[in-house]
């Protein structure tokens, strides 16, 4: 059994490490309520971009009217932007999405690159062997769409270029405080029936559909849009991957703490047994030399 003095020693690195989580959990809940933020301030201009491109290339020739549209006859190449985060203590946050990606992918009939978004990720996908082309680490804790429109872009070179057949989107969506679930979206070519990533948010009337006018012309709005809608989604995956990240580490940190003080409960209870047994052991000490003296 450790003495007294390992057992102070041990208690006292516990309840140091204990305030470390409290203050990162502290840091995490405020930054959480900033990417909650962050993602609501940018669902109204992606609603209303997600209802004028789906207006326009509902319209007829949808394949012809943008290359980002077309479908290609056949996957030779996938590209997947895999989003996690560049620090630890999240938790099973970064090993949850990598987990989920090679679910989806290690079975995929075409060969697959990835786009690592976070330093966490790039590393579990180069480990795991996989072929990353680009790196976008240490983003900005509150990024600007400015910030991430270099990613969107590449995805949409790579696609239009021909190098890849098929872009899709890996990130954890933000549900609530706690839960956040890892999801797979297409990218490119752009998928607009069913649900979409603003569609999630959105609830529109079943009514007729608008009537626009376009200037210049039809063509000239889809190639402005479509790219820019394309980096949108990054743009908004990124930020609920990071109020997704921030919530996940302030869980962890809160069962951190807790299990730090469960920890000290258990060490104190312990520390107080060796204490007893030394003043028991000295008593029997002092008896015993009592009681030979006594014999003389």
């Amino acid at each position: 059994m450790a003495s007294a003095r390992e057992m102070r020693l041990r208690i006292k690195s516990v309840k140091n490490i204990s305030q470390v989580t409290r203050a990162l959990e502290t840091v995490s809940a405020s930054k959480v309520r900033k990417a909650i933020n962050a993602v609501t301030a940018t669902r109204p201009y992606a609603t209303k971009a997600w209802q004028v491109l789906k207006h326009v290339s509902m319209q007829p020739g949808r394949s012809s009217l943008h290359p980002l549209l077309a479908h290609r006859s056949e996957v030779k190449n996938t590209l997947a932007v895999v989003i996690t985060g560049d620090r630890g203590l999240a938790g099973a946050y970064n090993s949850n999405v990598i987990r989920f990606t090679a679910q989806r992918f290690d079975a995929n009939s075409a060969p697959v690159r990835y786009i690592a978004v976070g330093r966490k990720g790039r590393d579990l996908l180069i480990r795991r062997g996989k072929k990353v082309i680009a790196d976008f680490s240490n983003l900005p804790a509150a990024p600007a769409f400015a910030d991430v429109s270099a990613i969107g872009r590449m995805a949409v070179e790579e696609f239009q270029k021909g190098a890849v057949d098929e872009v899709y989107l890996v990130y954890t969506d933000f549900i609530n405080m706690g839960r956040q679930v890892p999801t797979l979206k297409r990218l490119l070519p752009l998928e607009l029936e069913g649900e979409g990533l603003v569609e999630n948010f959105s609830h529109t009337s079943n009514g007729p559909a608008a009537a626009y006018e376009y200037e210049p012309d039809m063509r000239g709005i889809l190639d402005e849009i479509i790219p820019r809608f394309t980096a949108l989604q990054v743009y908004q995956a990124v930020l609920e991957a990071q109020a997704s990240e921030h919530a996940a580490r302030m869980i962890a940190m809160r069962n951190a703490t807790d299990n730090a003080k469960e920890l000290v409960g258990a060490l104190q209870l312990a520390y107080n047994k060796v204490r007893q047994q030394g003043i028991t052991n000295d008593i029997l000490d002092i008896v015993g030399g009592a009681e030979a003296l006594a014999a003389k």
